[in-house]
């Protein structure tokens, strides 16, 4: 689940560079696109921050992941001592 967060991090972040990119091209470059510079400078800011959302939000489901697999193995050793002592 995480790695799908990753990956939404990476793309997000390419199209925040590409956006950062077209703010640099003057108009005369972009027939029929926005060519005011603050308005990619403004989307390639809302990408970084989608971006970054989502690899925050991907690091938090790994760790929790991590977390229950770790805590389902003891609990699975845990019940094996349990039932060597008892037979």
């Amino acid at each position: 689940m995480s790695r799908n967060f990753y990956i939404l991090a990476a793309v997000l972040g390419f199209f925040a560079l590409i956006a950062v990119g077209m703010s640099f091209i003057p108009s005369s470059f972009q027939p029929g696109l926005p060519a005011n510079g603050s308005l990619w400078r403004t989307g390639a800011f809302l990408f970084l921050l989608a971006g970054l959302a989502s690899a925050l939000i991907g690091t938090m489901s790994h760790l929790f992941e991590q977390v229950d697999r770790r805590s389902e193995q003891v609990r699975l050793t845990a019940r094996q001592r349990r039932r060597g002592k008892t037979n």
